[in-house]
């Protein structure tokens, strides 16, 4: 159980937790939820050791195994199973422990190291990292690639994958799915729905808190206030707390002024002044109840389009990709549709299938590799990349970028007309010269909204808009989305504003683009479909590590049927040449594969004997038994591979 008790904590002069207390029981999912800047990645610092309360207690079971994901970009050229494998501190340290023992040829610490890596599980750890990595998206030549190799957001799923694999008691997870595609989000949020430890997620993607959650703890004005329910339920609640409260301050206001009102007109009278001074009293041990003060909504809508051309977009056999040095990299080919004015069109598709390539593409980004697209007479286009934020200019304020935004696209914009505009996306008096370096992940995204509204854009590109948005941005940008007159074509991974938004959805699979005939709920059940298919495919193709081994047969690939008797009669001879001269090979491999399955069945054994609890003379020599067991293994599975590659050789 976790408990916090009378918490105060301060960053810098900011009380961050103002005597706050809550109670969170073992194995429970809990949404973290608050404004930004409230203080919900401060508490989670708090509850990792990483920062110190000024007051309070603070209570985590000792033994308990906290997992989170790091947010620094890692910089190591280790592959990505072997990256992901070192989040398992567990099987980390067991491993230490073997290495440590066989340096001192210490039998008995032996025994327990090896005891220790069979409840970590390192038999199947490997398999284990690779499937938590296939889930998140990387496909199956990423995933020893190098992690120097990926970009900034792939490295951020390495590092959520590494936290998942790591056995912990407490997991917090601070908004994980920022750099998902929704089929990683759709997948991670199965695969905490079966996670049975206590698990906190601070989030701004409702769908996904309704979905895992079951309590939700809210944090504001540095309170914590514990609801039972997921987010939805959460906002009910509130929402009728919040009526309660303001009508008990309203009652005690009442209650005030009638006292304030009898001190005020007999407090002069003798034969009244002991009655008055008894309500004094009263109005001064009387715990004074705060007014409801809600956060200010943010609301923002966009400009009415100039024109409206019908269609805004043909694509005639479009290609879309990219040019590399080998060549050119077509991910999408023959699109042929239409895009009209007033479409609502969500992009689906799995990561790495060319969604952003085709947006990038519409863009002007980059130029179509094949084929034709047509632009309507007039068409304005608004794009919000998923790298936006990372262009702005970081030194400069968001006055200076709507000035020079004014200046070199238009429309044109007085100073005082920008600052206006600008207060509308809550930058307000000095803040619209702050240095944007210095401005928070929703800060920057609502500068991006603020320069793409001042567009007037009739035709809305939005790539992954709401990755560093709050709810209430997210609602905000919902609503603004529902009331343009334009165009709008969206890929997210927020299934709320894609359900809000879109009337219609297009599919990108399989190199081609097509629309989608039913909702989201059917899109996901088309991805877990699709998952179970790959499942099945993989369980069918041959093995390539050494468990369970078959010696291949003579001749890997059989010759065309040769067109005469003699040509039937050499390569009869050949392959029986062949079957010949590759015998003895065979014959070692199943001596081999015997072999294997033996030490795999002695190995089994004493680890169940050390489980149970072997006597104490005779774990030092289990120990060393294991150690040569390991050995042996290792020699046989490598001599194994040697003699199936001298086999392939020889048939070749």
């Amino acid at each position: 159980m976790i408990t916090l008790r009378d918490i105060t904590l301060r960053r810098g002069v900011k009380v961050v937790l103002d005597n706050a207390s809550a109670t969170l029981q073992p194995g429970e999912k809990i949404g973290l939820v608050g404004r930004n800047g409230a203080g919900k990645s401060s508490l989670f610092a708090l509850l990792t050791n990483r920062l110190g309360n000024d007051k309070g207690e603070v209570e985590v079971p000792r033994h308990w195994r906290r997992s989170e994901v790091a947010q620094n970009m890692p910089e190591t050229e280790d592959g990505a199973t072997d990256f992901v494998l070192q989040g398992d501190l567990t099987l980390v340290a067991a491993r230490i422990a073997l290495d440590e023992a066989e340096k001192a040829n210490d039998g008995h610490a032996m025994a327990e190291a090896h005891a220790a890596l069979a409840d970590a599980g390192a038999f199947d750890a490997r398999s284990r990292a690779q499937a938590l990595l296939m889930g998140l998206g990387f496909r199956s030549e990423q995933l020893d690639a190098p992690v120097n190799s990926f970009s900034g957001g792939w490295r951020m799923r390495l590092q959520l994958a590494r936290a998942l694999m790591c056995p912990a008691e407490l997991m917090l997870l601070d908004e994980p799915t920022n750099h998902l595609d929704l089929d990683a989000l759709v997948w991670l949020e199965a695969w905490l729905q079966r996670y049975d430890g206590t698990l906190i997620i601070i989030s701004h993607d409702r769908e996904f808190l309704d979905a895992i959650t079951k309590v939700t703890l809210h944090l504001d004005e540095g309170k914590l206030v514990r609801y039972g329910g997921n987010y939805t339920s959460f906002e009910s609640q509130r929402a009728e707390r919040m009526v309660l409260q303001q009508a008990a301050f309203e009652r005690q206001q009442e209650k005030v002024a009638h006292l304030q009102k009898f001190i005020d007109r007999f407090k002069a009278k003798a034969s009244k002044a002991k009655q008055a001074q008894s309500r004094v009293k009263a109005l001064e041990r009387m715990e004074k109840l705060a007014p409801v003060l809600a956060s200010a909504d943010f609301n923002f809508e966009f400009r009415e389009p100039l024109n409206l051309p019908n269609p805004m977009l043909m694509f005639d056999d479009l290609s879309a990709g990219y040019r590399t040095d080998e060549g050119d990299k077509i991910i999408v080919r023959g699109v042929d549709r239409s895009v009209l004015a007033g479409q609502r069109i969500g992009i689906l598709g799995a990561n790495g299938q060319g969604k952003s390539t085709l947006v990038k593409t519409i863009a002007r980004a980059q130029a179509p590799m094949a084929g034709k697209l047509t632009e309507g007479k007039g068409l304005s286009i608004g794009y919000f990349a998923q790298q936006e934020l990372d262009v702005l200019r970081l030194d400069e304020g968001p006055l200076e970028h709507m000035v020079r935004l004014a200046r070199d696209v238009g429309p044109p914009g007085r100073e005082q007309e920008l600052r206006d505009f600008l207060g509308q996306f809550r930058f307000t008096g000095d803040m619209v010269n702050q240095q944007v370096g210095s401005l928070s992940g929703g800060e920057k995204a609502r500068l991006v909204l603020a320069m793409l509204v001042w567009q007037r854009p009739n035709l809305l590109l939005l790539d992954e808009p709401t990755n560093h948005l709050d709810l209430n941005t997210r609602e905000a940008l919902s609503l603004a989305l529902n009331e343009f007159e334009g165009t709008v074509m969206l890929v997210s991974h927020d299934r709320a504003l894609l359900r809000e938004v879109c009337d219609e959805f297009w599919l990108v699979a399989d190199g081609v683009v097509k629309p989608f005939d039913g909702d989201l709920d059917d899109y996901q059940r088309w991805l877990l479909d699709q998952s179970k298919e790959a499942a099945r495919a993989a369980k069918k193709q041959p093995a390539t590590a050494p468990a369970p081994i078959v010696a291949p047969a003579a001749a890997a690939v059989p010759a065309p049927p040769p067109a005469s008797r003699e040509d039937r009669k050499a390569s009869g001879q050949a392959r029986a040449k062949l079957a010949e001269q590759t015998r003895p090979l065979r014959k070692e491999m199943e001596a081999i594969d015997k072999r294997l399955h033996a030490l795999a069945e002695e190995r089994a054994e004493i680890e169940a004997q050390l489980a149970e609890g072997a006597a104490a003379s005779a774990i030092a020599e289990m120990g060393r038994r294991l150690k040569a067991i390991a050995d042996q293994l290792e020699a046989d599975e490598m001599r194994w591979l040697e003699l199936g590659e001298q086999i392939e050789a020889m048939s070749a």
